[in-house]
């Protein structure tokens, strides 16, 4: 006979019941944030370390999606893209099997607009709220609760779920109540992200190549017309040789790719957003794929 892959959770609990799918830098520094609060969670993931390192702080491990959201009031989805997330909350042993009507999902990956409105009617279907929310901010802000959330629901929804978002993120933008518009405002950010990490390490590449001090000169980038976070925060790692994935090369070729994809869609020419993404496809293909991003700063210093 089969064992319960998750304890019975009381259905009295002073805060919700939360699982999340996917703990990797990301999800992995949320599950470490609502463990800190003092949130009862479950997770799952594909990696069998990432999950020991959820349980190592106080969480409950669930071998399918189905199992978590049996034990959840809110299932947060931080899955890579929108394939990964249609199978952990669709497909065999998904969690909208198990899900009862009025429970919620956080759809936290960076997808395509259309994509979140799929998703979206699928849930809808089911009397399942959901939660446009991708996030930005890297993972220490999301350990720390500084991390952005761009939150695009019903009022009334946000209203319910105030508490677990805040949470979350001290940083919380309600953009709408149409779905998708999450996505839409987190892939203008995302593409001018690239643009501005692809320019940083464009423009320190350049100082070495000069002669000049890359770390003196990123001092004085910080504090003149050319800084930009993203830059900072990517070149001081990149400077060092500090390469250890906190956001993957591949996730900002693909969130740069949707965000010229949606531009395209819309007749609006982004000739910069373009460039960036070529540069980041081209930084994977050169087998950067599964390094940080600001591993970018070796592509360009061999041109």
């Amino acid at each position: 006979m089969d064992t319960p892959q998750v304890p019975v959770i009381p259905a009295v609990w002073p805060v919700p019941r939360v699982g999340i799918i996917g703990v990797g830098n990301m999800g992995g520094a949320m599950a470490a944030r609502l463990l800190a609060q003092g949130y009862l969670l479950a997770v799952h993931d594909i990696d069998a370390q990432r999950e020991a390192q959820a349980v190592s702080l106080g969480a409950m491990a669930c071998t399918t999606a189905t199992g978590l959201a049996s034990s959840s009031d809110v299932v947060i989805v931080a899955v890579v893209d929108a394939a990964q997330t249609h199978s952990v909350l669709f497909g065999p042993h998904g969690a909208v099997a198990s899900m009862a009507p009025g429970s919620a999902v956080m759809l936290c990956s960076t997808i395509a607009p259309a994509d979140t409105e799929r998703l979206v009617a699928g849930l809808a279907q089911r009397g399942i709220e959901w939660i446009d929310a991708p996030m930005s901010g890297g993972p220490e802000r999301a350990r720390d609760g500084s991390m952005s959330l761009m939150l695009a629901c019903q009022n009334a929804v946000l209203d319910r779920h105030r508490a677990l978002i805040e949470a979350l993120s001290s940083k919380i933008f309600h953009i709408s109540e149409r779905p998708g518009d999450g996505a839409r405002t987190k892939l203008v950010n995302n593409l001018l992200a690239a643009i501005n990490l692809a320019g940083a390490a464009e423009a320190l590449a350049l100082a070495e190549r000069l002669g000049l001090s890359v770390p003196r000169t990123l001092a004085v980038i910080e504090q003149s017309s050319g800084q930009s976070w993203i830059g900072s925060d990517r070149m001081r790692r990149a400077m060092v040789g500090d390469y250890l994935p906190r956001a993957h090369t591949s996730l900002l070729k693909k969130d740069s790719r949707l965000g010229v994809e949606v531009a395209k869609q819309v007749g609006f020419a982004a000739p910069l957003g373009e460039q960036a993404a070529a540069l980041f496809a081209r930084a994977c293909e050169s087998g950067l794929a599964t390094l940080d991003d600001a591993s970018v700063f070796e592509l360009m210093r061999k041109r």
